[in-house]
């Protein structure tokens, strides 16, 4: 009885050393060749530029380049829509926008499901939002913007990174709070809406960080920032909750891959991102455009995910746009 409980014991033993080495062998042989991030906005916005930062920076750590890819549209769905598509090998990644998927999604415009259709590697960063008008703007303040938007109604246009993007909403959301009837002007990335806002096309931008250097080169008038509090570069300009309206607009960003991803792949390229956020370039391109690391691993990516999925649902179904 003895041997016999000892021979099973081996064949186990046999067994599950059989699958961790080929799970290692999967590993020890990824990558063979350059690996694609799709960066699902425009080139020269805040995603793009972190974007690329992770990306140049995890280079060292993989041994094969990472190259990013732009792919914008739909208010950052259009690249996860065609990473989803692709072979769950490691070798075609998205700069996964969470909050902008999972609102296309509870809007009933989006072909895949961002909980189940794909497989979460790392949460790196995320993005806060201004406010920001023209400087010859008549606006001042926020609470001039409201006042002036209230008195009149559908005269005053907006431009956010699309329809469900995170702006968007944070936009209809301070709307419903405030009783302004704004008109929204729906762009493809950061890279769009500033040169709208500059050539006049619209009144006001809500949007990550890339109006930035508008503002410094005094171009730009930051009315407000969305975040829980103060920008430390804009200490000057006060959060909406401060301003007397009470919400919050943060979108994390994560590197995620297509559905079935292997285990031992994710972990590799986790760890080659991890060490990547340590990194100079990856830090410099955060500072560039006042962003924090936000670090999670995947199971933390995905409790996460799920969590915001649910708050996600409720806010859409809060401000009407639920068309499912």
């Amino acid at each position: 009885m003895f041997r016999g409980n000892r021979r099973l014991l081996v064949l186990l033993a046999i067994t599950a050393w059989g699958v961790l080495a080929g799970y290692r062998s999967i590993a020890m042989g990824f990558p063979t060749k350059p690996v694609t991030l799709i960066i699902p906005y425009p080139a020269g916005g805040s995603s793009d530029g972190t974007g690329r930062g992770l990306a140049n920076s995890a280079k060292k750590y993989l041994g094969q380049p990472v190259i990013p890819e732009n792919k914008p549209g739909g208010g950052g769905t259009v690249g996860p829509s065609l990473m989803v598509t692709k072979p769950a090998d490691g070798y075609t990644l998205c700069a996964f926008p969470p909050f902008g998927t999972a609102v296309a999604w509870h809007m009933g415009k989006l072909s895949f499901n961002p909980l189940d259709d794909v497989t979460r590697i790392i949460r790196y960063t995320g993005t806060h939002y201004g406010i920001v008008v023209r400087a010859d703007a008549p606006w001042k303040t926020i609470q001039d913007l409201v006042k002036y938007a209230k008195a009149n109604p559908k005269k005053v246009t907006y431009g956010s990174t699309g329809v469900g993007s995170a702006a968007h909403l944070a936009m209809e959301e301070l709307s419903a709070l405030s009783g302004m009837e704004l008109v929204h002007m729906p762009y493809k990335g950061g890279a769009e809406t500033n040169p709208a806002l500059l050539g006049g096309h619209v009144d006001i931008v809500c949007d990550s960080t890339g109006w930035g250097p508008l503002v410094e080169a005094g171009k730009f008038r930051l009315l407000a920032t969305l975040g829980p509090q103060r920008l430390p570069r804009y200490s000057q300009a006060p959060t909406l909750k401060e301003a007397g309206y009470d919400m919050i607009a943060l979108a994390p960003m994560e590197v995620a891959g297509p559905k079935g991803l292997s285990g031992s792949i994710v972990k590799l390229l986790h760890d080659a991102f991890r060490k990547a956020m340590d990194e100079p370039e990856f830090l410099a391109a955060l500072k560039t455009f006042d962003m924090p690391a936000l670090y999670l691993n995947s199971a933390e990516c995905d409790k996460a995910a799920r969590e915001e999925f649910e708050k996600v649902g409720k806010l859409v179904q809060r401000l009407g746009l639920n068309n499912k």
